[in-house]
Parts: structure tokens; sequence; C-alpha cells
């Protein structure tokens, strides 16, 4: 108790149970995180959720009276303002937001005296390839008001993954933990049990303590011949998505020679722990190279100094007196980024070599030229055929600068967090890059119009590596996917034949994942550029329709029944009606549903089902709200598709009539943007359909022919 004798709530994470399953070359996380207070007074869970690269969220929910409540999307400004006058009122609500990337905060309140919260967050990511295996990571959150030093007193931390049981996949293994495998008597997990190790036609590896950075790796078969999967997701009224894989074959590419260049800050801020790990990256990345590389060695604080003035071939003795250099190094000064890149480029490029530049920072530049995007422009100019590697570690850089470097170098940019092994982040990309297999690919389709790609533009892949492309498509039917790329034995071509579907209610995570690469892409640009409305306005539009947290919405969790309405005061908070509550505001509302749902329920047990789902979703005062693969905005008391132009044919149905049961039945997706209320508004490809009381109660042959040709 601190001296002006205030109770101090101590909120601690009593148990973390992460759940991984492996479908589809696409990993689903579901994390559930359970707080306890143990002090005296209410209090907040407030910490940093870390998402692996690339990782689309999908959902957050919060235990409220014993129930898993979720959320929605909406403006960031405006969820933190309610956020906060609710914990005034001290009700309950959650809030996620963007902390840029790959960072989510997430802050639960309120959390009473001896009381337990729980809290379940879903997202997917691409399973990436690494080497001969799949790699599975995950980082925990910590708390932002307290560093987790004594992890222990944390409770109980558990990881499980289940994969399928097919002879492609060998047996997961953790190079970071124990893991249980082989059959099991029944063990309880958190609230749920999982009887055996192999169930059906799954795998199941447990972690039964997982503290710290999880990894495991799923070993492969590969193939002789080079494989091409696609994943698509199509709403049937717009583009559809779709995640392409190749897979090279496995063959043995022709060794090219490599100069490698590792570039070191050794400011003052890397003192301690991150100079001696930087010291173990420059070693490993020595110990990855063949006798006919070679190598140079820049470190620099205020000044720029080099192991030797040119490259040095990659003999034992050189090798030696490189990790001797690498030892002596000391952390001091301030951070001259310019004068080390400038280095790191002024070496001429031999033909027949493959120039590689691995550059390491914990820091934004101090000393020489200060402007990052003055720095990447010079970059641009000096790199030539080079290939730049970016590594940005702890929590004071400059962002913006890694990435566009990453981004002109045509390489990859990493960011370290503060409890990361530095050594392991580099070695990992340097150990990608040892055998270069195919460089400047590019994927067409013939029988469709890919557009949109993530990542755009012709890229490298190094032998170990998969290629995942994340594009939007135009058209359906068969078509022909084709990579083409040059290798060290000259141009080389891969194609399949693959069906893109013009509708299709499968794989809607294919959807998220390519939105939350736009966004990465989209956010990379401003800064790189700087920002213009049309870029915030994609970015904001991405957030809100594909449900996704970013730097202009936040995802929010509120009790049910609470209006969300904002008021010229302020925020107001007021009752609704859910399934028999009351409310005076709210009765005319209500009443007009029952009565609704009782008509339907004379008709038959399918109508019950579906005016219980309109009662049950209600929510009139929300802004904005995602139904199935739709985003509805509420628009002068319409909830409105936020793709609607108003152009085109409107089809105006009644609510539960004859003519709602057979849109339902001939359109299974409208049943979840129906059921939000009986003013709806869905747009189709060159048409709408509204829900509103004066609309048609039965579907003429011109209705049905009008949908048909223009839904």
């Amino acid at each position: 108790m601190p001296a002006c004798g205030i109770p101090i709530p101590a909120v601690f994470r009593q148990s973390s149970d992460v759940r991984v399953e492996l479908a589809d070359r696409v990993l689903r996380y579901e994390i559930t995180e359970t707080f306890v207070n143990r002090g005296s007074r209410v209090g907040e869970a407030d910490f940093m959720f870390p998402l692996p690269k690339g990782a689309a969220f999908q959902d957050l929910k919060l235990s409220i009276n014993g129930e898993l409540v979720a959320g929605e999307t909406m403006n960031a400004d405006r969820a933190r303002q309610i956020y906060e006058e609710i914990v005034r009122r001290q009700r309950d609500p959650a809030l996620l937001e963007w902390m840029g990337y790959g960072l989510l905060r997430a802050r639960i309140f309120p959390i009473a005296p001896g009381e337990e919260k729980k809290v379940v967050v879903r997202f997917q990511t691409v399973a990436q390839r690494e080497g001969d295996a799949l790699r599975i990571d995950y980082f925990r959150g910590v708390r932002t008001s307290q560093r987790e030093t004594n992890q222990r007193s944390e409770g109980r931390m558990s990881f499980v993954l289940t994969y399928p049981d097919d002879p492609m996949y060998g047996r997961a293994y953790s190079p970071t933990h124990s893991i249980d495998e082989g059959p099991y008597s029944t063990d309880t997990y958190g609230d749920r049990s999982f009887a055996s190790n192999y169930r059906g036609s799954t795998r199941r590896v447990v972690i039964r303590d997982a503290r710290g950075e999880v990894t495991l790796l799923i070993p492969i078969r590969r193939s002789t011949a080079a494989a091409i999967s696609l994943l698509a997701s199509a709403p049937g009224n717009d583009d559809g998505f779709a995640l392409i894989t190749l897979s090279p074959p496995a063959v043995q590419p022709r060794a090219v020679p490599r100069d490698l260049t590792f570039v070191m800050d050794v400011s003052g801020s890397m003192s301690g722990e991150k100079i001696e790990q930087a010291r173990a990256a420059g070693k490993q990345i020595l110990r990855s190279l063949s006798p006919m590389d070679r190598f140079r060695l820049i470190d620099f604080s205020s000044d720029v100094r080099t192991f030797r003035d040119n490259f040095s071939a990659a003999t034992r003795e050189n090798i030696r007196a490189a990790e001797r250099y690498l030892d002596d190094l000391d952390a001091q000064g301030s951070t001259n980024i310019s004068g080390a890149l400038d280095e790191a480029l002024s070496s001429p490029v031999q033909p027949g070599r493959l120039p590689i530049v691995l550059f390491l920072t914990d820091g934004q530049p101090t000393v020489g030229e200060r402007d990052a995007s003055v720095i990447a422009s010079n970059v641009a100019k000096q790199r030539g055929v080079r290939r730049l590697f970016t590594f940005g570690v702890g929590a004071d850089l400059n962002v913006s600068l890694i990435e566009q470097l990453a981004l002109e170098g045509r390489g990859t940019a990493s960011f370290v967090r503060p409890d990361e092994s530095v050594e392991r982040a580099v070695g990992i990309v340097a150990s990608r890059l040892t055998s270069p297999l195919v460089t400047d690919v590019r994927v067409h389709a013939d029988g469709v119009r890919l557009r949109k790609m993530h990542p755009s533009g012709p890229v490298d892949i190094f032998a170990g590596e998969d290629l995942v492309i994340l594009s939007r498509y135009d058209g359906s039917g068969n078509a022909v996917v084709r990579f083409d790329g040059q290798t060290t034995n000259g141009p080389v071509s891969w194609s399949t034949r693959v069906y893109f579907p013009e509708r299709s209610r499968e794989n809607p995570f294919v959807a998220r994942l390519w939105a939350t690469q736009r966004v990465g892409y989209l956010s990379a640009e401003k800064r790189k550029h700087g920002g213009s409305q049309e870029i915030n306005d994609e970015i904001r539009d991405l957030g809100e329709r594909f449900g996704i947290p970013t730097e202009f919405s936040s995802y929010l969790v509120v009790e049910p029944g609470m209006n969300r309405r904002m008021g010229a005061g302020g925020t107001q908070l007021n009752g609704i009606v859910l399934r028999g509550a009351t409310s005076t505001a709210a009765a005319p509302a209500a009443v007009q549903f029952e009565a609704a749902k009782s008509a339907a329920a004379q008709r038959s047990a399918t109508s019950v089902a579906a005016a219980d789902a309109a009662v049950g979703m209600r929510d009139d005062d929300a802004t904005v709200r995602r139904a199935g693969n739709v985003t509805l905005v509420l628009r002068d008391s319409v909830w409105t598709d936020a793709r609607y132009k108003k152009s085109g044919t409107v089809l105006q149905v009644k609510p539960f009539s004859d003519a709602y049961f057979k849109l339902l039945e001939i359109m299974p997706d409208l049943r979840e943007p129906f059921s939000v209320g009986e003013r709806v508004l869905v747009a189709g490809r060159s048409m709408a359909i509204e829900l509103t009381p004066s609309g048609e109660e039965r579907l003429t042959d011109r209705d049905l022919a009008l949908i048909r040709d223009r839904w």
C-alpha cells in the first residue's frame, strides 16, 4: 500500500490458454486469457497483444455475467470515448486498439476485488515455411503497467496445436519447449478437455508450461514438382479474394556466390543484453557462409567502422578474426545510420555474385542525415541490385525508416520486441538467404484478373521458402495460374489449373487476411510518401468493412443491452430491449419485433428461428455492425450495406413475409444481414434488396429474374 494509504488494484493474469489449428496452410489461433484482481479495489487489465506478422484479427470476446460477448469495429476515437465513459460508470467494456505493426492494446474493465475476468481473442495467419518445416510461433502479450519479470506469479500457461494426420506432415517438434505427444488419458486445459493425441484425422501436441515465446515446427514432405494451391472466398456481388501459394520443387539450386554485409548498431542504447545478442547474431551470420562467399562487417555509432576495408573471403582464418572483432565491440555514442548505409553500399557489385545487406539498429538517426525520407531516397539511388534486409530492435525506433529501407531494397523488415532474441530473429533470416532459388518472380492468371496483389511486383524466393500471394480477383471459372521467374540455370515457369468460384461462403478468413495485408501496404505507402485523404479513407473503410483494428478503427465490446449513442454533450448509455428486458424508449420497436416474431411463428419453425435471431441481434444505436460478410452502417434509421452506392434497382421486401423467407431460401447469405433489424439494405452486384415495412410481401417471376440477372 502506498504512503497515501490508498489501496492498489493488483490485476494478474491467472492463466493463458492458446489453441492453434492448422488447416489448408492457415493457422487459426484462439487465446483465452483469464485475469484476477488480487487487490482491494476495482482494477483494469491493460496489456499489449502482439500478433504474428501478417495475422488477421477476427474478434475479441469478453466474459460478462458468465457469457462471452463479442463486439464491433468502430471509429477509434469514438470507441475510446465510449470505453472511458463506460469505465466511469463501472460497467463491463473491453477495448482493442491498433498500436501499429502487429501490436494491439487490450483494455478490460472493471475487475472487482477477487473477481476473475476472461477474454478470448481469435486471429488467423498463413503458416510460413522454414526450410523443410512449417513454423508456428506465439508470443505472449505483456501488461503495460508492469513487466512480468516474475512470470511464475502469472499463473498457468498452456499451448495446444492440432494439425492434419496426413502423410505430408511429420511429427511436430519445438526448439523452445518440451512437448507432450502420444496417447493421453483425459486431461483438462482451461475449460476444455482433450482426450488423446490422435483424434479422428488430426494430431495434437501439447505444451503444458508455455512460458516465454513458443515455437513449433512441423516437418513437411517436399515434392520434386512445384505445387500451386488456391483458397478462394467470393461474396458473389463483388470481386473475390484469393490466397495463392507456390511451393517450389525440392531441387538443389546451383550455389550462387554471395557478398554479405552485416551492418550493426553499437550506439550507447545497444549496451547490455542487446550488444551481446547482436554479437551472437553476427557470429551466426558468419557461420552461415560458404567457402565461395565473401563478407563485410560494419559497426556504427557516432562514427562508422569496418572489420576490413573491403570484402573478405569466408575462410576459417577470416571468420575467426571477424568473431574476435565482434567480441571487442563496445556500445557507446550516437546513431549515424546514414553514414553506415553509405559505407555498406559503397563497395562495387561484381557480376555473378549476389549482394545482400543485413542492417540492424535499435534507434533513430541522431548523427549525420536525420530525415528518414532523405536517407531512404539516398539508399534507393545507391542500392543497385543489392537486397537489403532490416532489423529494428526494441521500442525506440524510427519504424518508418526501417520499413522504407526494406521496401526500397526488395527485402523484409523484421521488428524484434524487447523480450525477443535478436540473435534468433537475425539467424532466421540469414538461414533463408543461404541459397537463392528463384528471383524476380511474378504471378499471372489466364481466365480471371488478379488485382491489388500483396506482395506486389517481382519477389525473390530463397531455398526453404514458399511464396504466398493475397489478391482480389475479377471473373470466375477455370483459370491457369502461372509463376515466372529467373534461376541460375535460366528462366523458369510453373503453372496449374484452378477454379475461381463466382460465389462461395468458404474461407471467409481469406478476405480478412487480404485486408490486413492491404492495410499494412497502405500504411507503409503513407509513411513513405506522406498521408493523403484517399489512403486514409481506404484504411478506414477496410477496418470497418472487415472488422480489423487500424489506426482509424478500434474493436469495442460492451454489455448486452447497452446503447452506444453519441450526443452533443458526449456519450449516452441507455438500456434497450433484449429478450424481455424493458425500456420505455425502445418499447415500440420491441413490440413491433415481438409481433413480427409471433406472426412468423404461425408460419413455420424456420420463421421462428429467423425472428429469434432478429430479436437477439438487435442493437439500434450501434453505428457499424458486421453481419456475415457484410458491413452495415446505420444511416437514417436503415442498416445500410457499406458497399451501397445509391444506384441501380432496389427491391423492397417486407420483413417476415413470404417474399422475405423466399429470399432466405434462395440466398442463405442474407440470413445474417437480415437478422440485424427490420430496416436493412444489402447491396448486390447491380441491385440492392431493402427490408422495409412497406415492402413487397410476395416475389413475382419478374423479381426472381431480376435477382438472377443482377444480384
